[in-house]
């Protein structure tokens, strides 16, 4: 039995050591799942080593612990394994974890070829390969230099991570009006639901907007939310204006109010996580006091227990970009990035169109059961997802994650327990996000008229 389960950490079927009552798995969840469970793992400790909090308690609670530190030559207090710079070497390691399968992997489309095999399996090795990368990066020399070019490397793949994010978020809405659209050929209930759905949407965003303008304006000062609540707001109006349009309409007869009222929703969004993370603004009241203006008075109190707030956000934030890693990785995702669209004709109308899982035609043809989790074997007819393309995400994603945790470009002073401090540098990556979004959406729906001999398919 333990020569067995030794070896399920060499092969493809990791999820069969665990319990028996788990519902059973697929072997392509089940490898997604493992590469997220080390990411996850990185991640957790890259947290750490921005922690102040955990470091004091180290030192108070660990026996020896400045000999431990110069013993495996990490300082005297063990400094080189905290700060930014420890993180950017840590995400150095995953990031080349990551880019190298993404190089090994590319252009397979066997799942029974030896690279498929490495890829699906060997898990004890490739956790070890990941410790010893990221504990190398620790060796590397002239570590000034490496800092700064790495620092411009983990921006452009940050910022490449949000733009991949938002070509799928503009994909996703077009997607949606036109399956349900399909379906209202068929049936009428099907435009029951679309109008039921815009009207929630279009619901949602102008209450947004109308709290953010009563929370984070006033009648003196807060200059900038007003401009930028006042910009976004037009913007969200002007792109729902031209996805109606007669123009629009002749050329794309599946663009609707669905698609930008998913995009209002969305740019409202981040208007508030960008107001919300621009550093405040304070004023001497009739006191002489300096008061903070332009944030809600309610917020003021949220951020008294700070380890809390940044625990449980800290959490949230990196469970959306886990989820974000794992829905950009499916094969469909892949392929709309490669401009590659199912046709009108082929559409099925399902209220969860997005939840299908792949492979479902050959999910089960061949099932085992080892005595714990049964794990179904989805892939002898070939590959479910892109495995080149899903490493990929990953190493964007570990730069991501190396950027957010170290406050962007506000590196030097950056800390676990002042996350949700306000920058300007996250502040404004927030709303040229949200800029970007609504420009790709605007593209797609001119570029039919601005390209008219040109085929395109949303």
């Amino acid at each position: 039995c333990l020569a067995f389960q030794l070896a399920c950490c060499c092969g493809t079927a990791a999820c069969s050591l665990c319990c028996k009552c788990c519902p059973k798995i697929k072997q392509s969840t089940s490898t997604r799942f493992m590469y997220a469970l080390y990411f996850i793992l990185v991640t957790i400790i890259c947290c750490v080593m921005m922690s102040t909090t955990v470091a004091n308690e180290m030192k108070t609670h660990i026996p020896f612990y400045k000999q431990m530190c110069k013993g495996i030559q990490a300082g005297e207090m063990c400094e080189k394994l905290v700060g930014y710079s420890a993180v950017y070497k840590v995400c150095f390691g995953m990031a080349c974890f990551f880019f190298l399968f993404f190089l090994f992997t590319i252009k397979i489309n066997s799942s029974k070829s030896c690279r498929a095999y490495i890829h699906n399996g060997f898990w004890l090795i490739k956790l070890i390969v990941l410790a010893a990368m990221c504990s190398g990066a620790f060796f590397i020399p002239d570590q000034d230099t490496f800092l700064n070019a790495w620092r411009y490397v983990g921006a452009t793949g940050g910022f490449l991570f949000i733009a991949i994010q938002l070509i799928l978020l503009v994909e996703f809405a077009h997607k949606w009006n036109k399956n349900w659209t399909a379906g209202a050929n068929h049936k009428q209930v099907w435009n029951g639901l679309l109008a039921l759905v815009t009207l929630i949407l279009y619901s949602i965003a102008v209450a947004a907007l109308v709290l953010m303008a009563l929370f984070y304006t006033r009648a003196e000062g807060c200059m900038y939310n007003k401009v930028l609540i006042g910009v976004n707001g037009g913007l969200c109006l002007f792109v729902s204006l031209v996805a109606i349009s007669p123009c629009v309409q002749n050329r794309q007869p599946h663009s609707g109010l669905l698609q930008s009222g998913v995009i209002s929703c969305y740019v409202m969004y981040l208007t508030f996580s960008a107001l919300s993370s621009k550093p405040p603004e304070t004023i001497l009241d009739e006191n002489n006091r300096n008061i903070t203006i332009c944030v809600p008075e309610f917020s003021q109190g949220l951020h008294r227990d700070e380890n809390l707030v940044t625990g449980l956000g800290t959490t949230i934030l990196f469970g959306c970009i886990l989820y974000s890693c794992l829905t950009s990785t499916t094969r469909a995702s892949s392929e709309a990035l490669r401009g590659i669209y199912a046709t009108a004709e082929t559409e099925v109308a399902r209220c969860c169109f997005c939840c299908v899982p792949d492979g479902d035609a050959d999910a089960e043809e061949h099932i085992e059961k080892r005595g714990g989790q049964t794990v179904v074997y989805d892939e002898k007819k070939g590959t479910v997802y892109s495995y080149a393309y899903f490493h990929f995400v990953f190493f964007l994603a570990s730069l991501y994650v190396m950027m957010t945790v170290t406050h962007w470009f506000h590196y030097e002073s950056a800390q676990i327990e002042k996350f949700f401090t306000g920058t300007w540098s996250i502040f404004w990556i927030k709303m040229v996000s949200c800029w970007v979004c609504v420009c790709l959406y605007l593209w797609t729906l001119i570029a039919p008229l601005c390209c008219p001999t040109r085929e395109f398919s949303v």
